[in-house]
C-alpha cells in the first residue's frame, strides 16, 4: 500500500510540474496627456482592453467596467478641453467598442477635476445616451423612393434614385446603431451618429447630437441632420 501511495503523489507532482503557467497580463500606457500629467493605464485580454486605471494629479482611479478595442488604431482617445465652459478643463475618454467595413461604435466619458479631502480626482459625469435622445427627438422612413427624416418641424427628403442604389437593395428603415462616433466640435462635446439605408453605398449623412452641461449632468440639447453630398 505504501508504496502505490508513493507512486500516486510523486505522478501527481510530476503533473503539477509540467503544468502550463499562465502568462500574467501586463499593464500598458495606452492614452496620455503629458501636459497635464494625465496617464491612462490598460490590460490586454483576448482582443480587448480592460482593468483601466487613471493617474493624474497624483491619485490613482481605477475604472474595471471601461472597455476598449485593443487594435491600437483605435486606443482611447484623450481630449482635454473646456467643454462646460467654466474656465477650467474637462478630461473627455473616448472609447471604442467596435469597429468593421461601415461600423464603429464608441461611448464617451467626461470626468470633472473636483477637489477632495484626499487632492483633486476626476469625477466622471453622467452623458446622455446618443441613441435614447434621437429616438426621442427623430422619425425616420424609408420607401423604395425616397428616405424622410424628420427633427421636430424640420423635415430632410433624400430621393433614392439619386444614390443609385436598387430598391430591393434597400434596409426596411434608416439604419442607425452602426456608426457612433464623438467629438469635440466649437468647445461643445458632440455625437456624430451615421445614417445608412441600405449596407453597400447607403450611408446618406449623420446626425449631430450637441451636449450642454446642465442640471448636473450632459444632456443633448440640439439634434440637427446632415446630409452627404
Amino acid at each position: 500500500m505504501n508504496r502505490v501511495l508513493v507512486c500516486c503523489v510523486a505522478a501527481c507532482l510530476i503533473g503539477l510540474m509540467i503544468k502550463p503557467v499562465k502568462s500574467m497580463a501586463i499593464e500598458k500606457v495606452v492614452g496620455k496627456i503629458p501636459e497635464a500629467n494625465i496617464y491612462l493605464y490598460a490590460t490586454e485580454r483576448e482582443g480587448n482592453l480592460e482593468k483601466f486605471r487613471l493617474e493624474a494629479n497624483g491619485v490613482i482611479q481605477y475604472f474595471p467596467f471601461w472597455i476598449n478595442v485593443s487594435n491600437e488604431t483605435y486606443w482611447p482617445q484623450l481630449i482635454y478641453h473646456d467643454i462646460n465652459h467654466d474656465g477650467k478643463k474637462e478630461l473627455i475618454i473616448i472609447l471604442t467598442q467596435g469597429y468593421g467595413t461601415g461600423i464603429i461604435l464608441q461611448e464617451v466619458h467626461v470626468l470633472h477635476n473636483t477637489e477632495t479631502n484626499i487632492g483633486n480626482v476626476y469625477r466622471e459625469m453622467i452623458v446622455d445616451n446618443p441613441m435614447a435622445i434621437l429616438l426621442k427627438n427623430v422619425k425616420t422612413k424609408l420607401t423604395k423612393s425616397e428616405a424622410i427624416i424628420t427633427i421636430g418641424k424640420e423635415k430632410t427628403v433624400i430621393k433614392i434614385d439619386t444614390l443609385g442604389i436598387e430598391p430591393e437593395n434597400l434596409f426596411s428603415d434608416v439604419v442607425t446603431d452602426n456608426l457612433i462616433r464623438f467629438e469635440v466640435i466649437d468647445n461643445q462635446l458632440t455625437a456624430l451618429i451615421g445614417a445608412q439605408i441600405a449596407p453597400v453605398g447607403g450611408y446618406i449623412g449623420s446626425f449631430y447630437i450637441t451636449y450642454k452641461f446642465q442640471n448636473g449632468l450632459y444632456e443633448g440639447t440640439n439634434v440637427e441632420f446632415v446630409h452627404s453630398d
